[in-house]
């Protein structure tokens, strides 16, 4: 397993801090990638700006490095184009919840079949530790004058909201854990999230490691505990939100980990478009060929020489 696991890490240096909790969520992603035997070609790692959008320099497979708030869109695109490529998208909290909050919501209400991996440490680690919009009211971290004064974004509780039909959580130093959260979210069909706990060590002295020791617990371990809807009827929906949306809003000396929520039976976004054009499944867009009179309308040659100065290659001597 670890030569597997070896076929998706890069040789680019990592400038995290040491200790930083972004290091156990890549390492989580390669041992998942290996464990689902993911074709790097046919994979597509997307982030937006960040300490945490750094990870597709990280991972063996493609990787796009978007703009600050738009990993979502990008990846969207990506999918919708070609519906066979596995997509998963990297972000922080200020990243995904709060210039791209907007976007955040409407994949959910689309339903399509990527993955959001979100990287929670309450601060706005890359731009010096400003409150992020996960970090609660009158909060005051070591960068802060003053404690902040906003109250906070609840990922799982919006990412239920708007449509999400799997929605789990996952904390960074649990690496095996969060490695198979990980592997459920890319085999489920639609839109799924998973919000991870990750101490940002610089930046954040309140959600430290020691105050995740002790106070996480798995929800599989709890007795009885069942977040898949087995019936698409409005009543075992119901109840399912219902219990997923109370874990959600429990914080303080006991924090819920796992996931919370999975709706298998809503039609994926590239479902919806093949009910309108029935070829969409049979050649996506990506796979089509650009013809004129039957005839490619430019040459592989002609693509690179075109957009040549576009194409990023990693040394990997």
């Amino acid at each position: 397993m670890a030569s597997n696991v070896a076929r998706y890490k890069t040789d680019v240096w990592s400038d995290w801090c040491p200790g930083c909790g972004d290091f156990g969520i890549v390492a989580a992603m390669q041992k998942a990638f290996a464990e689902l035997d993911l074709d790097p070609a046919q994979t597509v790692v997307v982030s937006g700006i960040g300490c945490s959008s750094k990870t597709p320099h990280f991972i063996h497979a493609n990787g796009v490095h978007t703009l600050h708030g738009r990993a979502i869109p990008f990846a969207t695109g990506i999918k919708l184009a070609n519906p066979r490529l596995t997509v998963v998208v990297n972000g922080g909290d200020g990243d995904l919840l709060g210039i791209g909050a907007g976007h955040f919501v409407a994949v959910g209400r689309r339903n399509v079949d990527i993955t959001v991996i979100l990287h929670n440490n309450q601060v706005y680690g890359l731009t010096k530790g400003q409150a992020s919009p996960t970090l609660r009211r009158w909060e005051q971290v070591k960068s802060l004058p003053r404690p902040n004064i906003q109250d906070a974004v609840n990922p799982i509780a919006l990412a239920i909201a708007s449509g999400y039909t799997f929605v789990a959580r996952g904390y960074a130093l649990w690496v095996d854990h969060l490695k198979e959260l990980i592997k459920a979210a890319i085999r489920h069909k639609g839109t799924a999230l998973i919000d991870v706990l990750q101490p940002c060590v610089t930046y954040n002295n309140l959600y430290t490691a020691d105050f995740y020791k002790g106070r996480l617990y798995k929800l599989e371990e709890e007795p009885g505990w069942d977040p898949i809807v087995h019936e698409p009827s409005i009543d075992e929906i119901d109840e399912k939100v219902a219990r997923a949306w109370e874990k959600a809003l429990e914080w303080g000396q006991r924090i819920p980990v796992g996931v919370f929520y999975v709706n298998p039976h809503v039609e994926t976004y590239e479902e919806r478009i093949a009910k309108l054009n029935p070829l969409y499944q049979e050649k996506p867009i990506a796979l089509q060929e650009i013809e004129e009179n039957g005839t490619p309308a430019i040459s592989r040659e002609d693509f690179i020489k075109l957009f040549n100065k576009y194409i990023v290659e990693v040394d990997r001597r």
